[in-house]
């Protein structure tokens, strides 16, 4: 089964969601509130999302959706998952390191996945069985077979240490570690630029279209568990030689 015209169909919520997003970025008069979780919330986030939702009553009335913002609506074996703004924080403080994720669920594989970065001047995409790409190139895994030689990126060690994982140990068994954190360390792992990521909290709308991504490009996508999944609440996705090593260091 071609997964093409859904994945056209993202491609169009990410330009519509750019086109919310992109204007706001930086401007004086953008309101921000904060969540019951403590976390910010802006007028792009759910202005973005919104827009996404009326682009898919249109085009595909039958598909649920479950938005970060939103919530979820409607049911069935197809389902739209959406965070209009990864990286909020950086988005209100002026750090262009955002994006929109964009991901379609169907019987529970994610078979199509963008990630678009309008503020950086990227986008990424992929569908099932067509590759995964990133401003039209084609995006490998990289081929570090060594830890010793690996680059490895994570939001916050101390978060991952107050889950019992021994971020540290982690960290002097790589090469070199960097902080790129959300949706960039993922994309940086589908293009071979990095090797490792460990992300130790998330939502299934922050890993949807990630997962899809990182396997279209040649890598592995687990939770910290080593279990193939999007809603357990973490994730450790590598260029695949390199996944049990992680895990067994981070679970010692």
């Amino acid at each position: 089964m071609t997964h093409r015209a859904d994945l056209r169909l993202a491609l169009e919520l990410a330009d519509a969601a750019d086109a919310v997003t992109l204007p706001l970025f930086r401007s004086d008069d953008l309101r921000v509130e904060t969540k019951q979780d403590s976390t910010p919330v802006s007028a792009a986030d759910r202005g973005a999302e919104q827009r996404i939702r009326e682009i898919l009553a249109e085009r595909r009335p039958d598909d649920g959706i479950v938005g970060e913002e939103l919530g979820a609506e409607g049911s069935g074996s197809r389902r739209w998952i959406l965070d209009p703004i990864d990286a909020t924080v950086n988005y209100v403080r002026g750090v262009p390191v955002w994006g929109s994720l964009i991901a379609l669920e169907e019987d529970g594989e994610v078979t199509v996945g963008v990630v678009s970065a309008p503020a950086l001047g990227m986008r990424w995409w992929a569908a099932r069985g067509e590759g995964a790409w990133g401003n039209a190139r084609r995006l490998a895994v990289s081929e570090v077979s060594d830890l010793a030689d690996a680059h490895l990126s994570f939001n916050s060690i101390k978060d991952l240490e107050a889950r019992g994982l021994d971020g540290t140990a982690l960290s002097a068994a790589c090469a070199r570690t960097r902080g790129f954190g959300d949706f960039w360390s993922f994309m940086l792992l589908a293009a071979g630029a990095i090797d490792v990521v460990v992300e130790p909290i998330a939502a299934v709308w922050d890993l949807a279209p990630l997962i899809v991504i990182i396997e279209e490009a040649g890598g592995t996508f687990t939770d910290l568990a080593g279990v193939r999944r999007i809603d357990g609440g973490t994730a450790v996705a590598t260029n695949g030689v390199l996944h049990e090593a992680v895990l067994e260091i981070l679970t010692r």
